[in-house]
């Protein structure tokens, strides 16, 4: 009886030990980068730049995070064939780009961002992605939740 139990205690741990330690596959996620990051890598190898223009405050923008670029398809894709920027619109940290200094404009209860002005075409609506070229031209902004497919 004792010599049952032990074996099935040894099992048990043995069983433990061998699918415990099985790596589970790695999920990739979205590997985000500053503006000026972006931009830098850009210049060195040059790739086109998604931007995930939003807030804060924007429950569409939490959505769009958890449901789309959560979705390891659409992370593998990012990560492939564009240098992906988490850029917030209300940020207060100034960015160089282009020969010009982007600022935060102090405006209602919030404010925002010049450059998120200048991505958005002065129409800030969140989320909107956007899509600029290797030479950093618009290509196309997409306002609103973009579901993963």
């Amino acid at each position: 009886m004792l010599m049952r139990f032990v074996k099935s205690i040894s099992l048990i741990f043995s069983l433990v030990l061998v699918f415990g330690f099985i790596p589970k596959p790695v999920e990739e996620s979205v590997r985000w980068y500053t503006f000026e990051e972006a931009v830098e890598k850009s210049n060195a190898e040059k790739r086109k730049i998604f931007v995930d223009v939003y807030t804060d405050w924007c429950g569409w923008c939490k959505v769009m995070d958890k449901n789309t670029f959560n979705n390891p398809e659409i992370a593998k894709y990012l990560n492939e064939n564009f240098y992906p920027v988490k850029f917030n619109a209300e940020q207060k940290e100034d960015i160089e780009f282009g020969g010009i200094t982007f600022k935060f404009v102090e405006s209602g209860r919030r404010g925002y961002h010049q450059l998120a002005a200048a991505l958005l075409n002065n129409k800030l609506s969140y989320p909107t992605v956007v899509f600029l070229d290797e030479n950093f031209a618009m290509i196309q902004p997409l306002p609103g939740y973009q579901k993963p497919d």
